[in-house]
């Protein structure tokens, strides 16, 4: 069993355990269409994982330039590293209300792939926190798990935290989507 944890990357010296957690809400009474706060609901969302995270203990936080993002992700304390590559896929919503891809996935792949080896390798063994968005996450996650984009049917909650473990190359998915903290 030991050997099938190692494969998986859990309990092995030196790897890498990045925390991808989507932003808290804030489109709930949503006021500003461009780069909204948190809402209450946010606010609320953002307090409970802060307290997961005293527990959890991230070495480092990093966060998209994105009021929603920044906001989250100051709820933890302490200093936060923005990349602007953590940005959201680029989207737009039509006059029927759906939603219009802007940005090819191979384009946010590369970007969130880019970011998040960077990262790794500045803090080898180490786990970090990772503020971003919806979409993104989607994609890297995707990538992770060796999927054809439009494959990975999975919608990251509010504040949800997924987990992937790294060492080298290798990238492991560890956990989709957690919301204990919420509960």
């Amino acid at each position: 069993m030991r050997s099938l944890e190692a494969a998986f990357l859990i309990g092995v010296e030196g790897v890498t355990e990045i925390l991808l957690i989507r932003h808290a809400d804030c489109y709930e009474d949503l006021a500003d269409a461009v780069d909204p706060p948190l809402s209450k609901l946010g606010r609320g969302q953002a307090a409970r994982l802060a307290e997961r995270m005293r527990q959890t203990k991230p070495a480092v936080v990093y966060s998209s330039p994105y009021r929603r993002a920044m906001e989250t992700a100051k709820a933890f304390g302490g200093e936060i590293h923005v990349d602007e590559r953590l940005v959201e896929m680029k989207l737009e919503v039509t006059d029927d209300g759906s939603l219009e891809v802007r940005e090819p996935q191979t384009a946010v792949v590369e970007r969130m792939r880019a970011v998040v080896d960077e990262i790794t390798e500045r803090h080898a063994g180490q786990r970090i926190a990772v503020v971003a968005h919806g979409a993104a996450i989607i994609a890297y996650l995707t990538h992770v798990l060796r999927l054809d984009p439009g494959q990975f049917r999975f919608l990251p909650y509010y504040t949800s935290i997924s987990v992937v473990r790294a060492r080298g190359d290798r990238r492991m998915v560890g956990a989709l989507g957690d919301v204990a903290h919420l509960e």
